[in-house]
C-alpha cells in the first residue's frame, strides 16, 4: 500500500513536464490514469468475505515512527471516494479547465492532495497519519488558492490553512500524550489498551486535543467559517476537497478513535452536541445565501454536522447510519457541486437572483440536479438514497440511552427536535436551489452568457455519481454487506449487521419524522420570502467571520508592535538582548539543579606551553578591541583561532585541529577577499552607561561559559554520551572514526538538514540574481 499512497506523489513529480504539451493534449488526460487505477486496485477488496490488511515498512523505528498500513472497513471505504471522487473530478476538469490555465500547478497539487488523504484514512501509525494530515493543510491551501490573483481566493486559502493548522498542531499534542500512556504509536495498538486511556488522568487532555483537530477540519461549529470562503476555488476542488475527501478527515479521525472514547460519557456530549449545533446552524445558514457555491458549503457543513452528530451517539444503528452516509453524501453532493460549476460554465455567473427558468436551456443538468438535491432533501422515495440515511439519523436519535450525567440525559430527550429542525432547513435550502436555479421566471437579460446544455464529457462525472445516487437507493444492501457493514464494524469495534428497507409502516416513528420534514419543509419553501427577514434578526449584525477578522487584524496590530520594540536596527542591540536572555534562563537553570559542581581530579597536565598559548589567546583576544586597522583585526582575530587549533594538538584531537585549522585559514582568506568591502574601523564615542552594561554582559557570559565548561567535567549525574559514542560507533555506524561517525551517522539528519538550509539558502539567492536580471533588462 505504501506504492499506493506514493504514486500520486511519484506522478506530481512528471505533471510539469506533460503540462508542456496541454495545448495538443489536455494535461489531465494524463493525471487521470492515476486515481482510476488506484480505484480499481481497491474495489477488488469489496466483498462479504473481507477481512482487514496490515503492511509496515520501516522508517524511523527507533522512534517507533514506521509506515504502517492498515486497510479495514472504514479505511477501505475512504481509500474508494478517494480515488473513484478524485477519477471523477480529474474527468470532469478536462472540460472545466481550459488549456490557458496552469494545469501544471492544479495537477501537482491535486495529486498532493489525493496522496496525502490515501496516507490519513490507510495510516495506522499516529505521527505518520499527523504528517499526511498537516500536508492535506498544505496542498488544500494551495489548490484553494489556486486562482491567486483573485484576492478572495487568497483570502480563503489563507482561511482554510490557519484553522485546519490550528487543530492539526492541538492533534498532534493529543497523539504524544496518547503515545507516553500507551508506550505505542500505532492506532490499533492503543485501541487495545482503551482501559488504559480511559483511567488516564490526561484523558480529558487528550479528548479535546484530538477533537479540536477534527472538528476544525470538518468545518464544526464554530470553526466551519473556513468552508464559505474556501469555495472561491475551482469548482473541480469544491467537489472533491469540499464534498467527498478533506472535509471527511475529520470525521474519519473521530471515527478511527471512537473504539477508545466512546465509553466516555464526555465523548457523547461533546461531539454529538457539536455536530446537532452545526446541523441545524448550517443548515439554517444556507438558505441565506445567494451564490450556488455558498449554498452547497453551508449545506455541506450541515450534512458533515449530521454525521458527527451520528458518531457522538455511538449506537449500533448511529455508526452504520454514519457510515452510510458518508458514502451518500460523496455521491449526491459531488454531483450538486458539479452541477453549480457546470451552470457557471454556461451562464457565466453563479448569482442565484439573476437564474431562473434553465430547465428548458439545461435539461440535462436539471435532472441530474433534481436528483441531487432531493437526495439530499432526504425525500422519502425508493430512488434516492439520501432517504435511507436520513431516516437511519431520525432512529438513531429517538433510540438513544438515556445519559448519566444532567447533561447527556437533557442531550437525549432534546436532540430528536433538533435532528428534525436541523432536517426541515435541509430540506429548503434543497428546494430553494434547485427550484432557483431551473424553476421560476427565466432572467436571460441578466445572464452574462445564453445559457445552453454543457458539454456530454462535462456531464459524465456527475452522471455517474447521480447513477450511484439511485443505484444506492434501489439496491441498498447492494454496498452493505460488502462494504459499508464492514466500515461499521471498525468503528463500533463489534459486528453491525442491519438490513436497509425503504417501508417500515407509518406507525415508525422515524418515518413520520421524515413526514414531518417535507410538510414543514414544504410549507417554508412555499412562503420563503415572507420569513426571509428573520436573518436581519439571527444573525443580524453578529458574525463568527467578524470574530475572526478582528483577530487576525489585532494579531497583526499587536505582532507589529512588539516586534518593532525590539527589532530596533542595532545589531549591538540585538547581541546584548540574545546573551543577556541566554545569560539570566542558564544561570536560572543550573542554579536550581544545583549543576555548579567544580572539582579538579583527573586534569590533563598543565605546563608553561600551554599557559604560554592561552596568555597569547588573551591577548590577541582583547587586542580585538583596542585594533585600529582592518589587517590587523583580521590577523589578531586569526592568532585565537590558531591558538585554539594548537591546544587541539597539544591534547591530543588531531580531527578537531585539522578542522580549526581549515576553518580558521579560510575564515581569514575571506575576511582579506572581502577587505575592500569592511567597514573602516572607528572608535565609538559610547556612554558611560552603555560601556559598563557591555562590560557586565560579556564577562558574566564568559564567567558563565567557563563555570559551564568546568561543571559537565566535574559532574556525575549522568553517563557520559561520549562513551556511548565510543562503543557504538563501529556497531551502529560502521566506523572506527568517532568524530566522523557521530557527523555522517549519528547527527546524519542534523548534517542533512544543515545541507538542506545551505540549497535553499542558496536557490533564493539564485532566484533573486535572476529577478533582478530580468528587471534590469525590462
Amino acid at each position: 500500500m505504501i506504492y499506493i499512497v506514493l504514486i500520486p506523489l511519484l506522478l506530481a513529480c512528471f505533471i510539469p513536464f506533460i503540462s508542456k504539451f496541454k495545448d495538443k493534449i489536455h494535461t489531465g488526460i494524463f493525471v487521470f490514469i492515476i486515481p482510476f487505477s488506484i480505484f480499481l486496485y481497491f474495489i477488488r477488496f469489496i466483498g462479504n468475505d473481507f477481512s482487514p490488511i496490515y503492511q509496515t515498512l520501516k522508517w524511523i523505528p527507533s522512534l517507533d515512527i514506521n509506515f504502517n498500513f492498515y486497510l479495514d472497513g472504514l479505511s477501505l471505504l475512504f481509500a474508494l471516494l478517494i480515488s473513484g471522487i478524485g477519477a471523477l473530478v480529474v474527468l470532469y476538469s478536462i472540460y472545466y479547465l481550459d488549456n490557458s490555465e496552469r494545469l501544471g500547478h492544479f495537477y501537482v497539487y491535486l495529486m498532493m492532495f489525493m496522496a496525502a488523504m490515501l496516507g490519513v484514512v490507510l495510516s495506522d501509525n499516529i505521527f505518520v497519519l499527523y504528517t499526511f494530515w498537516e500536508l492535506t493543510s498544505i496542498s488544500s491551501f494551495l489548490l484553494i488558492g489556486y486562482w491567486h490573483f483573485n484576492e478572495r481566493s487568497r483570502y480563503g486559502a489563507m482561511k482554510s490553512m490557519l484553522i485546519t493548522i490550528f487543530g492539526g498542531l492541538s492533534m498532534f499534542g493529543g497523539f504524544i500524550l496518547l503515545s507516553v500512556i500507551t508506550g505505542t504509536t500505532s492506532i490499533q495498538a492503543m485501541i487495545a489498551q482503551t482501559d488504559i486511556i480511559l483511567n488516564s488522568e490526561y484523558l480529558p487532555l487528550i479528548l479535546g486535543f484530538i477533537l479540536l483537530g477534527a472538528f476544525t477540519k470538518s468545518a464544526q461549529f464554530p470553526f466551519h467559517i473556513w468552508l464559505p470562503d474556501a469555495m472561491e476555488a475551482p469548482t473541480p476542488v469544491s467537489a472533491y476537497l469540499h464534498s467527498a475527501t478533506m472535509v471527511k478527515a475529520g470525521l474519519f479521525l473521530v471515527a478511527r478513535f471512537s473504539p477508545i472514547f466512546s465509553g466516555y460519557e464526555w465523548f457523547f456530549i461533546i461531539v454529538s452536541t457539536a455536530g446537532i449545533v452545526t446541523l441545524c446552524w448550517g443548515s439554517y445558514m444556507a438558505v441565506r445565501q445567494t451564490d450556488l457555491k455558498a449554498i452547497l458549503a453551508f449545506s455541506t457543513i450541515s450534512q458533515l454536522g449530521m454525521i458527527m452528530a451520528m458518531l457522538g451517539f455511538g449506537t449500533k444503528i448511529a455508526v452504520f447510519a454514519a457510515v452510510f452516509h458518508i458514502l451518500n453524501h460523496a455521491t449526491f453532493k459531488g454531483s450538486l457541486f458539479m452541477v453549480a460549476g457546470i451552470v457557471d460554465h454556461e451562464t457565466g455567473t453563479r448569482d442565484i437572483r439573476k437564474l431562473g427558468g434553465l430547465l428548458t436551456f439545461m435539461p440535462m443538468t436539471a435532472t441530474l440536479a433534481l436528483f441531487g438535491t432531493f437526495s439530499m432533501a432526504g425525500v422519502p422515495l425508493p430512488f434516492l438514497n439520501g432517504f435511507y440515511s436520513k431516516e437511519l439519523f431520525f432512529d438513531s436519535a429517538i433510540h438513544l440511552t438515556e445519559g448519566v450525567s444532567d447533561i447527556a440525559g437533557f442531550l437525549v430527550q432534546v436532540i430528536p427536535y433538533l435532528a428534525v429542525l436541523g432536517s426541515i432547513f435541509t430540506f429548503v435550502y434543497s428546494l430553494y436551489f434547485f427550484f432557483g436555479v431551473f424553476g421560476g421566471k427565466k432572467q436571460l437579460s441578466q445572464l452574462p452568457k445564453k445559457p445552453h446544455e454543457a458539454p456530454f464529457g462535462m456531464l459524465i462525472s456527475p452522471i455517474v455519481l447521480v447513477f450511484g445516487v439511485i443505484l444506492i437507493g434501489l439496491f441498498p444492501n447492494l454496498v452493505n454487506g460488502t462494504f459499508i457493514a464492514h466500515a461499521a464494524e471498525a468503528v463500533y469495534g463489534s459486528e453491525v449487521v442491519k438490513d436497509i428497507k425503504f417501508w417500515h409502516g407509518f406507525e415508525k416513528t422515524a418515518f413520520q419524522m421524515s413526514l414531518v420534514v417535507v410538510g414543514i419543509g414544504a410549507i417554508l419553501v412555499s412562503t420563503r420570502k415572507k420569513w426571509n427577514g428573520i436573518y436581519n434578526v439571527l444573525p443580524g449584525k453578529l458574525s463568527l467571520n467578524k470574530a475572526y477578522d478582528w483577530l487576525i487584524s489585532m494579531l497583526d496590530v499587536y505582532s507589529d508592535r512588539i516586534t518593532r520594540s525590539y527589532m530596533t536596527g542595532s545589531i549591538r542591540f540585538y547581541i546584548a538582548a540574545i546573551l543577556a536572555t541566554t545569560l539570566v534562563v542558564t544561570f536560572t537553570f543550573m542554579f536550581v539543579t544545583n549543576g555548579f559542581t567544580i572539582q579538579f581530579n583527573k586534569l590533563a597536565e598543565v605546563t608553561i606551553i600551554e599557559i604560554a598559548v592561552v596568555l597569547l589567546m588573551i591577548a590577541a583576544a582583547i587586542g580585538t578591541i583596542f585594533s585600529k586597522h582592518n589587517v590587523a583585526a583580521i590577523l589578531i582575530v586569526g592568532v585565537v583561532g590558531y591558538g585554539v587549533a594548537i591546544l587541539f594538538v597539544i591534547y591530543r584531537a588531531p580531527d578537531l585541529a585539522l578542522t580549526q585549522l581549515v576553518i580558521e585559514t579560510v575564515s581569514v582568506a575571506l575576511f582579506l577577499l572581502c577587505f575592500y568591502h569592511l567597514p573602516k574601523l572607528e572608535k565609538n564615542n559610547e556612554s558611560l552607561s552603555t560601556k559598563t552594561i557591555n562590560i557586565i554582559i560579556s564577562v558574566s557570559f564568559g564567567t558563565l561559559l567557563t563555570l559551564i565548561a568546568i561543571a559537565s567535567h566535574s559532574t556525575n549525574s549522568f553517563n557520559k554520551i561520549s562513551d556511548y559514542f565510543i562503543e557504538t560507533s563501529h556497531s551502529l555506524g560502521g566506523g572506527d572514526n568517532v568524530v566522523n561517525v557521530i557527523l555522517v551517522d549519528m547527527r546524519g539528519l542534523d548534517t542533512l538538514f544543515e545541507i538542506a538550509v545551505l540549497g535553499i539558502a542558496a536557490l533564493a539567492i539564485y532566484s533573486m540574481i535572476n529577478l533582478r536580471s530580468d528587471k534590469e533588462e525590462k
